[in-house]
């Protein structure tokens, strides 16, 4: 029957076109595009895949609106939601390919892997009937495998290293739910400044900052220092909810209106709740890639002068998307509204309808024109200026949320030697095979990762098998750059060799000191800069 409907629609279609109907006819845009894919189907020249055509059809329509509006096929749809989620169905490991070994990091504690015995450093040579180990695979085909529905169960070959003997091993792990964390790490700096780093606004976000935020008053903080680098977004209403943690129940944080959208405010606390910090200084460290709703949060913070804002112009992402899911598991999220500070700012960057070579390049051109590098290189606009709902300090829109301090990007170290190193990955080869060799002695050696950030040193003969190994990979040493990297690859040496052994909050513990966006937050929260900035411009 469908055959035949198509074929009659066709029909139709193709007498229209022969001048059986003479008399042009306005027909609705929708019927337009099924009359033009029937009439591809029916009588193009070659066999079409129908899905794809479609899928393209909609792929260029939405690029036709703006940069955010996108399609997503039912596997990508999956990839985008489980990250946001907060958590996965899977066997509970962190792992890295180094070169074509399934190298495991660490177990989640309490995790399915954890609880058969699998232990960091163990390599996963074969999954049920696959084998992994000497086979070129991609992470998502790994974790295809590892993953599954809570309650099934897998079978996984492993080889152990220890007391310089080698052993296979047998395990069958039971899946299970397995969380995914917002908070890269949470630790207190000093005796009073706290520090919490978000990576995703996700389900679970509120709730993991909550027990971060009690933890560290427990451990007598006074001062926080929020770190949203790098955080690309994610889910508006843990932004909110984490934001009613800092400001007066009943503010407005944040909202979104559109043509089709009415506003609709989105308030502190709704019901009242007592925040977890409402008093206490806060500095919040941004970059250019800090979007969507970590703008949100550092807008909101800035404008009811919560806190100081520290580093470079964040992205500049302000559009509201609304999912529309199909039958089939795929997906359209379309821009609906744009998101606005609690002074009015537009949170969106200029962009232009279908425009998404330029868009793209924003970043780029950023870099060309020296904004990142040079506060007065930084364009603002007078008509785009507002000021501070306490205080009435002058702050500007026209995209992204500006600093109240800004921070350059520091280019000395990354030279295209590193960058070359880095892309082999023989970085993280080279940290995986000295963990591998030393783990019970560093664990021997610095009880915790404090004893560790304050003791282990990377030292030239480190450095030096680091570059023999680049070398055979195909990197050309250049010691000229390899001296001005120096700095980088020490730190990231140490951070991924530290992660590897004790956690991933240690990778950020050295991170941090080398870091000149986190060292300048630092010198604000605990200097009388910060009362100066969130000062009255009449005080």
């Amino acid at each position: 029957m469908k055959k035949i409907n198509r074929l009659i629609f066709a029909g139709a279609v193709l007498g229209a076109a022969a001048g059986i109907v003479s008399m042009k006819a306005q027909i609705p845009a929708n019927q337009k595009l099924r009359m033009a894919e029937a009439v591809v189907a029916q009588f193009y020249v070659d066999t079409v895949n129908e899905d794809k055509l479609v899928e393209k059809a909609i792929i260029s329509m939405l690029e036709s609106l703006d940069p955010h509006s996108a399609y997503s096929n039912p596997e990508e749809t999956r990839e985008l939601n489980e990250p946001l989620a907060g958590n996965f169905s899977g066997i509970g490991i962190s792992f890295n390919m180094n070169q074509d070994t399934l190298y495991i990091i660490s177990t989640v504690p309490g995790g399915p892997s954890e609880r058969v015995g699998i232990l960091a450093g163990d390599r996963i040579l074969k999954v049920n009937d696959t084998v992994i180990a000497g086979v070129k695979m991609r992470n998502t085909d790994i974790m295809k495998r590892l993953r599954g529905p809570k309650g099934t169960k897998v079978d996984v070959k492993v080889l152990r290293r220890s007391a310089g003997k080698s052993d296979t091993i047998n395990f069958r792990i039971t899946r299970d739910d397995i969380p995914i964390y917002s908070v890269d790490a949470s630790y207190m700096v000093d005796p009073k400044t706290g520090y919490i780093r978000i990576s995703r606004f996700s389900a679970e976000t509120r709730n993991e900052v909550e027990k971060a935020l009690k933890d560290l008053k427990k451990q007598g903080m006074s001062q926080l220092i929020l770190d949203l680098v790098d955080n690309g977004g994610g889910y508006l209403q843990p932004a909110v909810d984490l934001l009613g943690e800092f400001i007066d129940p009943g503010s407005l944080l944040v909202y979104t209106e559109g043509k089709n959208s009415p506003r609709y405010n989105h308030n502190a606390s709704p019901h009242g709740l007592k925040p977890l910090f409402k008093d206490g200084r806060v500095v919040v460290m941004v970059n250019q890639y800090t979007a969507s709703a970590s703008e949100i949060t550092a807008g909101a913070l800035q404008d009811w002068d919560r806190g100081v804002v520290v580093g470079r112009r964040t992205y500049g992402k302000g559009l509201v998307q609304r999912p529309f899911p199909f039958p089939d598991g795929s997906m359209m999220r379309l821009t609906v509204a744009h998101y606005y500070t609690p002074t009015g700012r537009d949170i969106q960057k200029p962009y232009r309808k279908g425009d998404m070579r330029a868009y793209a390049m924003d970043i780029i051109d950023r870099f060309n024109s020296g904004e990142l590098m040079h506060a007065d290189s930084i364009k603002y606009i007078d008509s785009l200026k507002v000021n501070t709902l306490k205080l009435k300090r002058p702050i500007y829109g026209g995209g992204g949320i500006s600093p109240d301090v800004f921070v350059p990007l520091d280019t000395v170290d990354f030279t295209n030697y590193y960058r070359d190193v880095m892309a082999k990955g023989v970085i993280n080869q080279y940290a995986i095979k000295y963990v591998d060799q030393h783990r019970k002695e560093i664990k021997a050696r610095f009880k915790t990762d404090d004893d560790y950030l304050r003791g282990f040193k990377v030292d030239d003969s480190m450095l030096e098998t680091l570059f023999s190994m680049a070398e055979k990979e195909g990197v050309k040493r250049n010691e000229e750059q390899a001296k001005l990297s120096e700095p980088l690859f020490r730190m990231i040496l140490k951070g991924l060799i530290g992660r590897d052994v004790y956690d991933q909050p240690t990778y950020f513990k050295v991170y941090n000191e080398y870091d000149p966006i986190f060292r300048e937050a630092l010198r604000i929260i605990n200097s009388e800069e910060y009362d100066r900035i969130l000062a009255s411009p009449a005080s």
